[in-house]
């Protein structure tokens, strides 16, 4: 296994605990991803003792001694160098009070540091110092799980996920990330435990849930979420979108499983985090929309604007950012049904206009979103939509370049219409520019300032309001009239 120190900042380790007379390895995610073929930049060193005094000393030979971040706390120092991120940490054992995912924390051996681990394949080491170089040290046969692609814990599962709750929320996220399945008894102890994750900090939970969303397989994770029970406990509106529900032989589509396919069809477009959440959230008020109608059957009728009201509440729960990512993602949980329409209509100027001004410049993530969310177990049903999809993809692009409606601001303000009519802020100001609006989306005045300060002054007259037409020339940058 010497081939896995084949990187200069293992070479200056090894000499520098060999200074010390400190044991020293190589551990965790890196031997993992290492045996994986991943990219890595994280590097855990394992010292037996104390771990600070290597990395000091290390940070002293690379000249780096002031960027080294030290916690005493907890025994560990970390330095970002020459674009690694080191982490020395010395072997501990720990123990865990029933009410508290805070261990209690002794200095222990390799084999200690090793039982405490998540995970086998997690709990891999490799010797660094010149007479243990290149020891590959697998107490839990990890190797084997890594080559059959399973996660499990390395002692009892059930004592494992009590302890530290937060462990069955990195089962699912490493098996999404890897592509890995779950142990059937470490799956079934996760089961049991479920509620034990309302212990630890919605903060630490939404960190994982973010890394489960932004992996390469997002559908997996969020299933084994609700399979396992885990989902429930800190996202229950998502949870609650699973389930058919049938009345006179009629039955809508399971919701959960609809998103879940959504969610997969717009992994393999895009790893935008957030309009990956977008679609988490796309349908999140059916359940409390849902109704029964004899003649429709079940309908759904105004989701997508609870929907996006119910964004800003869950992100605030799950302590989201609640800024220009929340808002981004409500205006696409808004808007999500617009080109879906476009597509089974006939797709009018007027329509992509409208669509173009209010989805400014995310419409494309928009376009993505809703190109995911055409799913049908019918085949030719699914072809007839993408095909028609295209044609509105064709348009909005005609109509963009043409009336350049991206993040569209009027052209006449309604400063413009005050100081056109000497008027105050009034009904009528808000008439002729709500008028001047209408009039550039259903393309009977193009979308330029000139233009749109003759429709306003005829809008004005329509009213019987007198106009200043000196102020009016002189705002649209035209040359005064001398006559």
């Amino acid at each position: 296994m010497k081939e896995i120190l084949n990187n200069p900042v293992f070479e200056l380790i090894e000499k520098t605990a060999d200074e010390l007379n400190v044991e020293s390895y190589v551990i965790g995610g890196y031997v993992r991803d290492y045996l994986l073929k991943r990219h890595s930049t994280d590097i855990d060193i394992l010292v037996i003792g104390e771990g600070i005094t290597l990395a000091k000393k290390f940070a002293e030979k690379i000249n780096r001694k002031n960027k080294l971040t030290v916690y005493k706390n907890f025994q560990t120092a970390f330095i970002h160098w020459d674009g690694w991120d080191i982490e020395f940490v010395g072997a501990r054992k720990e123990s865990y009070r029933s009410n508290s995912r805070k261990p209690i924390v002794e200095d222990g051996s390799l084999e200690d540091d090793q039982k405490r681990r998540d995970f086998t394949i997690n709990a891999l080491a490799v010797g660094l110092n010149s007479d243990i170089k290149g020891k590959f040290i697998d107490p839990f046969n990890g190797i084997t799980d890594l080559n059959a692609k399973i996660i499990r814990t390395p002692l009892d599962p059930i004592k494992t996920y009590s302890d530290d709750p937060l462990r069955m929320m990195r089962a699912v996220r490493f098996a999404a990330q890897l592509n890995f399945d779950i142990h059937e008894d470490s799956f079934e102890a996760i089961k049991k435990m479920a509620h034990r994750i309302k212990i630890v900090s919605i903060e630490r939970i939404t960190d994982e849930l973010n890394k489960i969303i932004a992996s390469n397989n997002p559908s997996k994770g969020i299933e084994l979420l609700r399979t396992s029970g885990l989902l429930k406990h800190f996202f229950k509106e998502l949870d609650d979108l699973n389930g058919v529900e049938v009345k006179d032989g009629k039955a809508h589509k399971d919701n959960f499983q609809h998103t879940l396919q959504v969610l997969e069809n717009i992994a393999e477009k895009t790893d935008n985090l957030w309009l990956r959440w977008a679609v988490l959230l796309h349908d999140i008020a059916k359940p409390a929309t849902k109704k029964w109608d004899e003649k429709n059957g079940w309908t759904f009728h105004g989701h997508e604007h609870l929907g996006a009201k119910m964004v800003k509440k869950i992100f605030k729960k799950l302590k989201l950012p609640l800024n220009e990512k929340m808002e981004y993602v409500q205006k696409l949980v808004l808007l999500h049904l617009r080109p879906i329409a476009l597509v089974t209509n006939q797709v009018t100027d007027s329509a992509i206009r409208r669509l173009l001004i209010d989805a400014g410049d995310d419409i494309d993530d928009l376009m993505l979103l809703c190109q995911a969310d055409i799913t049908s177990k019918n085949l030719e049903k699914v072809k007839k939509y993408l095909k028609n999809f295209k044609k509105v993809q064709k348009k909005l692009k005609e109509i963009e370049e043409k009336d350049r409606l991206r993040n569209w601001q009027p052209p006449v303000t309604g400063n413009d219409i005050m100081e056109a009519f000497n008027l105050p802020p009034c009904k009528e100001v808000g008439l002729i520019k709500s008028a001047i609006r209408e009039a550039i989306l259903d393309g009977i005045i193009p979308n330029n300032r000139k233009k749109a300060m003759d429709f306003m002054l005829k809008e004005g007259k329509k009213m019987g309001l007198e106009s200043v037409p000196y102020n009016v020339n002189k705002k649209a940058g035209y040359k005064k009239n001398k006559n």
